[in-house]
């Protein structure tokens, strides 16, 4: 299976050009949503205007030939676009000798080969993930450089918007499926009544929370109560990245050595991504192990 095969499989849907891989939400027999999957939804890419340098252009040499740059009648993704640019920009290749748009992709082989990963840090991808555990969300949080993370906090929501994500080796209906609802029932449960007890002893005057506010005080019961929650607990984010560090990303959490939970998160953004920059994330190779799961390897590491 290739990866647009395995994009459109997993139940991949393209919306006005932004790329999104969903996770269903189940529910226990009482009624505890968990998910199984984490979901990768595209929310924000480069936007590429390059009529506004014709004027910078036109002021080199004519001989030079530049004023021409902006006749290349192929059209390229933005970011692939953008970092192109970039690139030519160190050595003001804007010249008819230029490599044109066509060739884009043997130009970028050309970088990723070299290792030159510096003009891939221009263009910014923004992804909405959920069914994210507490687990893959200390992990994923490491790669720091490159990135921005906005994390859900327990400590300002509800429980309303409680959920819990099974790990992939728990989800063959066996016991441990069984003992993985079990589990989260109980903790949705102790989460609430710890919480509607902590408000309740609060209000009668008992104290035990400092908070001034009705805001306040739902906060310090938030944070108190969430200390029953297990790293099965489900957690969301808003991550943007640059096309380098999600490569680095890909490489390390894609890789058939990789953590099962953070790789099925790894493959879906890098189908995502393949998706709109097939030129910045075409060397890589999808490969499916014994086991049924999916990893992503690429001859071109530490790009």
């Amino acid at each position: 299976m290739n990866a647009q095969e395995l994009f459109e499989h997993l139940g991949g849907k393209r919306h006005n050009d932004f790329p999104a891989l969903h996770g269903s939400v189940f529910k226990s027999t009482q009624g505890t949503p968990y998910l199984t999957a984490p979901g990768a939804v595209l929310i924000a890419k480069p936007q590429v205007e390059l009529a506004g340098v014709k004027n910078f252009l036109e002021a080199f040499d004519a001989n030079l030939g530049f004023a021409g740059y902006l006749d290349d009648p192929a059209a390229l993704p933005s970011g692939t676009q953008l970092c192109k640019i970039a690139g030519q920009t160190c050595y003001a290749s804007f010249s008819p000798k230029r490599t044109m748009n066509r060739d884009a992709e043997r130009y970028f082989k050309n970088i990723m080969e070299s290792g030159h990963g510096s003009v891939l840090e221009h263009a910014n991808y923004s992804f909405l993930l959920y069914g994210l555990s507490r687990s893959l969300t200390h992990e994923l949080i490491r790669h720091r450089a490159g990135f921005g993370f906005s994390q859900l906090s327990q400590r300002y929501v509800s429980g309303r918007v409680l959920r819990f994500v099974e790990r992939p080796e728990f989800q063959d209906g066996g016991k441990f499926h069984q003992m993985f609802l079990e589990r989260i029932d109980r903790a949705y449960t102790e989460y609430h009544k710890l919480a509607d007890l902590l408000l309740a002893e609060q209000e009668s005057g008992a104290a035990i929370l400092s908070a001034d506010a009705k805001t306040d005080l739902r906060k310090k019961v938030n944070q108190a109560a969430r200390g029953l929650l297990p790293n099965e607990t489900e957690t969301i984010m808003v991550v943007t990245g640059n096309v380098r560090s999600w490569r680095h990303v890909i490489e390390m959490r894609a890789s058939d050595h990789s953590e099962l939970e953070i790789r099925a998160l790894a493959v879906r953004l890098f189908l995502c991504l393949r998706q709109i920059e097939p030129i910045l994330f075409g060397d890589y190779q999808l490969h499916e192990l014994p086991d049924g799961t999916y990893s992503v390897s690429t001859p071109n590491r530490k790009v």
